[in-house]
């Protein structure tokens, strides 16, 4: 099946770019102005650095310039990096907020889901599958509005994966708000429970995983689906593995990657479940991290079904995924603190590891 593009939606303003680059135009702080008034005021007096004043000192009004651009240039960079609404890792986009306890909804456009719903935002509403991992409203709160507004838009039924223990309360939950708004909310609610797979096109399937938080959890691994040539007709010319195939013979073996993996909220048991193998082994591991210094402690975590970032690098081991992006952080950290900390945990994990950092304060804003 096709992605639905956010772009093929006449009504729709795109409002969420997934890497929005430096802008020529983007606002500089005081500070910056500052330090740029200060140096165009020495290059004007011939007192800048270069010793002899004006412009037959030495190239002393280009090295002057030269500086005050690189400055301004690594501002842009810096600011460019705040106003960052995704990240893009293994050949995957992955757009997305998730701040702890605030919201939660992460999107992977390309195979054309979203993981849990937060408080249904815009940049979701194109994405056809939908998988909740647990019924904390940071997580499934958007839900009835993320069915509702792809009906707004004419867009088909949405598929919505849910744990089997709370498909029951979700239907009535759906059916409150059609009587309250006299709204259809159309949607194929599916509850898929550990140990099942199910088929978003032929090429790819979802499972889902055991996750530990404070309610009942579970994670979601997406799959590509690949077809290998069986050993016994390695042997084989083209032509003969040809009609063999036109025979109707089965001559080729489905083998399943995984792909994409997403924990939702969870503890660290789930890293040493080896059932979970498959999300450890995913080209991109999407999962956690609430807590990332010593102001809360591990067993605070774990109290409330969170990971801290100690236990992500005291498992380092465990993690085979090429790429890990790190979720849901404590709103009482700023961008800052969570890229500081992303990057001690770098150089304890072969895997390339980046944060998603969506909602968060920084300095430079």
């Amino acid at each position: 099946m096709a992605a639905t593009s956010l772009l093929s939606l006449p009504s729709l303003r795109l409002t969420h770019r997934l890497l929005v680059p430096a802008s020529s135009s983007a606002p500089a702080s005081r500070s910056q102005f500052q330090t740029l008034a200060a140096k165009k005021a020495a290059v004007a007096t011939g007192t800048g650095e270069g010793g002899g004043g004006g412009r037959g000192a030495g190239g002393g009004l280009l090295s002057v310039l030269d500086r005050a651009m690189a400055d301004e240039e690594e501002y842009r960079r810096a600011r460019a990096q705040v106003h960052r609404k995704g990240v893009e890792v293994e050949g995957y986009a992955i757009e997305g907020v998730s701040v702890g306890g605030h919201e939660t909804c992460v999107t992977v456009p390309s195979l054309n889901v979203a993981f849990d719903i937060g408080r249904g935002p815009l940049f979701a509403v194109s994405q056809d599958y939908l998988f909740i991992t647990h019924a904390h409203l940071d997580h499934i709160g958007g839900l009835p509005m993320y069915i509702a507004t792809r009906g707004l838009y004419n867009l088909k039924p949405p598929v919505v994966f849910v744990p089997p223990c709370i498909k029951d309360d979700v239907e009535d939950l759906l059916q409150i708000h059609r009587r309250m708004s006299q709204v259809d909310l159309k949607v194929e609610l599916v509850a898929l429970d550990l140990g099942e797979t199910f088929e978003i096109r032929n090429d790819l399937v979802a499972r889902p995983f055991e996750t530990h938080h404070a309610i009942p959890s579970q994670g979601y691994v997406i799959y590509s689906v690949r077809r290998k040539l069986k050993k016994q007709y390695a042997h084989l010319k083209g032509n003969q593995i040809m009609k063999m195939k036109q025979s109707g013979a089965e001559i080729t073996d489905t083998i399943l990657y995984p792909e994409v993996a997403f924990t939702g909220d969870t503890k660290s048991d789930f890293i040493l479940d080896p059932r979970n193998a498959d999300a450890l082994r995913a080209k991109v591991l999407i999962t956690e991290a609430t807590f990332l210094d010593d102001q809360i402690d591990v067993d605070h975590a774990r109290e409330h079904g969170h990971m801290h970032l100690s236990e992500i690098m005291e498992h380092s081991q465990w993690f085979r995924n090429k790429a890990i992006v790190l979720t849901h952080f404590s709103n009482r950290y700023s961008l800052e603190d969570i890229r500081q900390a992303v990057s001690k945990l770098q150089s304890k994990l072969s895997s390339k590891v980046v944060a998603l950092t969506e909602g968060f304060k920084s300095d430079y804003r």
